[in-house]
């Protein structure tokens, strides 16, 4: 059995906090892609990619609509990251969605996404942020955790993205009712 860390948090709000962060930010993507996790990339992945997908992030984080959460472990060592996405209609001000929820391979099955998943949670009630939505695929270890944390399947999609192979997959749809 694994030892549960206790990651230390980093909110990032900033474009230039995004971009302080971005060599690790990039190597837990290239890591989840190798990993075969269907986060909206395919193989081969190289690292060059993964730094200009974050750095692409940081207006985003610039203009408010973004937050990304990453998660370290001892020694400074990135653990994962997840990332929190404002809607910004005015009619859809009171939800946002989760999305990129990432952890290192070696550190899966450790508590990680459930640390990063509470912060983004707790982030979105704070700014009154009500309901929250997210994707992943079907069968997935990501599946299993989002059902133990409360979200509530609305359904899978057949065929909806495909995995890094390209082989088209599975895609269930959660949400979740926030309250205080």
């Amino acid at each position: 059995m694994h030892d549960r860390p206790d990651p230390a948090l980093v909110s990032l709000s900033t474009g230039a906090q995004l971009l302080d962060h971005v060599d690790a930010l990039a190597d837990l993507l290239v890591d989840t892609v190798a990993g075969g996790a269907s986060v909206g990339f395919l193989a081969p992945f190289e690292r060059a990619e993964a730094l200009a997908w974050w750095a692409a992030q940081a207006p985003l984080l610039a203009d408010g609509r973004q937050t990304v959460w990453l998660a370290s472990g001892a020694g400074g060592q990135p653990l994962g990251t997840i990332s929190l996405l404002r809607a910004d209609k005015p009619n859809s001000r009171h939800r946002a969605e989760i999305v990129k929820l990432m952890v290192r391979r070696d550190a899966r099955g450790r508590g990680v996404g459930g640390v990063l998943l509470a912060a983004a949670e707790a982030a979105a009630l704070a700014e009154g942020r009500t309901l929250l939505m997210l994707d992943t695929e079907t069968g997935s270890p990501a599946e299993a955790l989002y059902a133990r944390r409360g979200w509530t399947s609305i359904g899978v999609v057949p065929g909806h993205a495909a995995a890094p192979s390209g082989e088209p997959r599975p895609t269930t749809f959660f949400y979740k009712s926030l309250s205080a």
